[in-house]
């Protein structure tokens, strides 16, 4: 209730950072499993981002140690999305078949939990709640490009392609304004890529450029915030949460997979 109340205030007067966002040392001494990215970076953030900080203390605290990382669509029993039951102003989205993650689960579930904060208390209609569920009522998996968490999960831009086109509750950031609480979906170099929730960017002791988030990574056998070197990154696309209150009201939007790419050029 506490935290519910603090983020509401943060709401009314928020203290916006100067683009791009560069965290303190403080900032970055939380460990990779801590519990406390509201209270650390509430105050440089801006609109809902704080309930999505919020979220991800309330995901991280479900595996303190990370909670293990695992991909296998044809694994039995099959992947899990995220390690816990996770529900959706009180109805049930998974009933996980293993208490392990991967990124877009992650992430998708730090959405889930943050709209939990955002609406105590509200009810979402059948219908709209099937668009939301990360399975298949049979306990199933929900493939890639169906429904919101279909879209969310596909390849590319998936955080892009549900939370903007598909739902409508949200935006593109430039990465250049990115702030803690964006949600960006990262293409590595190396090839494949990442879905996670951004918290900073840094620089290392040479001075090199760092992007940090929080995601399910297998370097960190599950959940924990991580940081790399930008030079390891293609490209990106970061969103944020700006209209939550469409939850109640969005009809599936159609989806365009030609995204223009965006650069970490500065």
């Amino acid at each position: 209730m506490f935290r519910h109340l603090f983020c509401v205030g943060l709401l009314l007067s928020v203290a916006w950072a100067e683009a791009p966002f560069y965290l303190s040392s403080r900032q970055l001494a939380g460990g990779v499993h801590h519990q406390r990215h509201l209270e650390l970076l509430a105050g440089n953030t801006v609109g809902y981002n704080a309930y999505v900080l919020q979220a991800i203390d309330k995901v991280q605290a479900s595996a303190p140690d990370g909670g293990g990382y695992f991909i296998g669509v044809k694994a039995v029993p099959a992947e899990s999305p995220i390690g816990y039951g996770l529900r959706l102003l009180g109805a049930p989205l998974l009933t996980p078949p293993r208490t392990t993650s991967y990124c877009s689960g992650s992430s998708y579930t730090v959405l889930i939990e943050a709209l939990n904060a955002i609406f105590p208390g509200r009810q979402l209609d059948a219908r709209r709640l099937e668009l939301m569920r990360m399975q298949e009522p049979d306990g199933g998996r929900r493939e890639d490009r169906v429904k919101a968490w279909g879209w969310w999960n596909a390849d590319g831009y998936g955080s892009q392609f549900c939370l903007v086109q598909y739902l409508g509750l949200g935006e593109e950031v430039a990465p250049r304004d990115a702030l803690p609480g964006d949600f960006v979906n990262i293409s590595w170099k190396s090839g494949l890529g990442h879905s996670v929730v951004f918290l900073g960017y840094s620089r290392n002791t040479r001075d090199e450029p760092q992007v940090s988030f929080f995601s399910s990574q297998a370097s960190t056998k599950g959940l924990a915030d991580h940081t790399v070197s930008a030079e390891t990154i293609a490209d990106v696309k970061f969103v944020r949460l700006t209209y939550p209150e469409r939850l109640f009201t969005f009809e599936p939007g159609p989806v365009r997979e030609q995204v223009i790419k965006d650069h970490l050029d500065f």
